[in-house]
């Protein structure tokens, strides 16, 4: 068996160790064009912010290791131009010395990842413009940060983009961010994205959402970007991270099929139309795990387990991917934002049911200290509690809930088993009722006509003429410290006492901070003979869609 692999990296790194774990035999050859075949992209911003001080850390491994540890050649520097299906043969070409040649495969696997998104703009070809993909851009931009750097635009607010805005802003340079969206992170919902906006802007950085590039020129000053809205912002550095494209030139020119969006087709083997030519990471368009349908997510976890997939089964062994449901995380100074699953946006573009809850519990037992809240969007299929998907932002603690999250997906899980899920408790680290158990509660009590709810987005959709009767039931001096527009203020513990207040003709919806005493209330009311409901997450719900000195003119969709 000769097997050839084309782009290291995460994926083509992965599938040639696996390679040769399953076969002493096989003779392995990995190409990789440029001159490392495996490092930490996701480490690149932290070596720019000296997070991360040694450059070396960011080598997972060497053409050395691979050599000696898993006998596999390695060549770097090399770079397939093109393959030859029908004689099973690709044509090299050495790029340090212009050698061409060609060498047979018995199975091929392409992992030749994605390249960073160069809009077609006038002046995006000028020094200090750069994009960040691999240890070559990091070294370009880390050889600028030598104290002569006072701004810096990013341009493109997604995961790679804010970790570069965090770690910019701790170099003391002024940063700003320019996001075509109105929102940062756009796979999250809007709502969930507040936290992180706010501690940008505490941070000191400029954000421009709803904003594009449109071009570039230069002054004296340095880089000056024009944007769509007419402000120009003067810069001496300027990052592009509005997406990637998969590198997919060497899959078209041998003929092998390709999605709309550009991801090379493959199975469930991870096998592309030719069966002896497999493709596996950031190239390729998979399976989504929750509904089947074809999407394209870059991210290293998926690739890892792709190139290993592919690996056993060029190798003979019967694999399968199961699908990605793009679990992702990202920390911005004191926030993680993660997510697993489906966002409400894709399941409303998609005309999927489900439901919405939110909840705000601390990261361990609030009594303990260093207690940090956070929040859980959880989101379910009404009819079955099927979970579909999970955000949480927040601090300490937002990892491990979407990691329980994420493998509740997997197993195909209810909120009625997150209500049961026996999770780890000390007071240090967790809760009797752990925050997972508590989303569990609130969806399935949704579920079973207990708790009926409505989401803060509809109640804010609603004509105020059409909105029921709202009730804080926070004490007075909460209610005065902010409320929403049109609250009646009956704490939840005069409440039995105050029943003849709350008009009878009328739906009544319950809030106060988090939802706990609003869900207390609903009960009282919905026992006493009332129509009523739960404002899902409370005061704090509210003003993740309208921040805080915002009206809801200016409230989040």
């Amino acid at each position: 068996m000769k097997l050839i692999i084309v782009g290291g990296v995460a994926g083509g790194a992965s599938a040639a160790a696996r390679a040769r774990r399953m076969s002493e035999q096989a003779e392995i050859i990995l190409f990789e064009r440029g001159p490392d075949v495996s490092f930490a992209n996701c480490g690149l911003p932290y070596y720019l912010g000296g997070e991360i001080k040694e450059r070396s850390k960011l080598l997972v491994t060497t053409p050395d290791k691979l050599k000696a540890r898993f006998e596999i050649d390695v060549r770097v520097r090399t770079s397939v131009e093109k393959i030859d299906r029908a004689n099973k043969l690709v044509y090299v070409r050495d790029l340090a010395t212009n050698r061409e040649y060609t060498e047979s495969y018995d199975k091929l696997i392409l992992s030749p990842g994605a390249a960073p998104l160069r809009p077609n703009l006038p002046g995006i070809d000028l020094p200090g413009i750069y994009t960040l993909r691999n240890l070559q851009d990091t070294d370009h931009i880390k050889a600028s940060l030598n104290g002569k750097i006072k701004n810096a635009v990013v341009i493109g607010g997604g995961f790679i983009g804010l970790e570069l805005i965090e770690n910019f802003l701790k170099l003391g340079i002024e940063t700003s961010l320019v996001e075509y969206n109105d929102q940062v992170l756009p796979p999250f919902d809007k709502e969930m994205t507040t936290p992180i906006v706010e501690v940008l802007q505490r941070r000191g950085a400029n954000l421009l959402l709803g904003d594009a590039a449109e071009s570039f020129t230069t002054s004296s000053q340095g880089i000056v970007v024009h944007l769509k809205s007419g402000r120009k912002l003067v810069t001496q550095l300027a990052v592009l991270g509005v997406g990637v494209r998969p590198e997919n030139k060497l899959a078209i020119d041998a003929g092998l099929e390709v999605g709309k969006r550009g991801g090379i087709h493959v199975n469930a083997h991870m096998q592309t139309t030719d069966p002896d030519i497999y493709a596996v990471g950031d190239a390729v368009e998979t399976t989504d795990f929750l509904f089947g349908g074809v999407t394209q997510i870059p991210l290293a976890g998926p690739a890892n387990r792709q190139g290993r997939i592919a690996a056993d089964h060029a190798l003979g062994k019967e694999t399968r991917y199961r699908g990605t449901q793009g679990t992702a995380i990202v920390g911005v100074f004191e926030i993680t934002a993660a997510m697993t699953g489906a966002s409400e946006k894709w399941l409303r573009q998609n005309n999927r049911s489900f439901r919405a809850v939110y909840v705000h519990p601390a990261n361990h037992a609030s009594y303990y200290p260093g207690a940090e809240q956070m929040t859980i969007k959880l989101l379910f299929d009404p009819d079955n509690g099927r979970v579909l998907g999970g955000q949480v932002v927040g601090g300490s603690g937002a990892d491990k809930r979407t990691d329980v999250l994420a493998m509740a997906i997997q197993a195909g899980m209810t909120v009625f088993d997150l209500e049961e899920a026996e999770l780890a408790y000390a007071p240090a680290y967790g809760s009797a009722k752990d925050p997972i158990n508590m989303a569990g509660f609130v969806a399935a009590n949704w579920i079973r006509g207990d708790h009926p709810q409505m989401g803060m987005g509809e109640w804010l959709a609603l004509p105020e003429t059409d909105r029921p009767f709202l009730l804080d039931v926070r004490t007075p001096t909460e209610f005065e410290a902010g409320h929403l527009p049109g609250a009646t203020n009956i704490p939840v513990d005069d409440l039995r006492k105050r029943l003849e207040e709350i008009p009878k003709d009328k739906e009544i919806a319950t809030y106060c901070q988090v939802g706990q005493r609003g869900y207390i209330a609903l009960r009282i009311l919905m026992q006493s003979g009332f129509r009523a409901m739960n404002l899902s997450g409370g005061y704090k719900a509210y003003r993740l869609f309208v921040p805080e000195g915002k009206g809801e003119s200016a409230k989040l969709k």
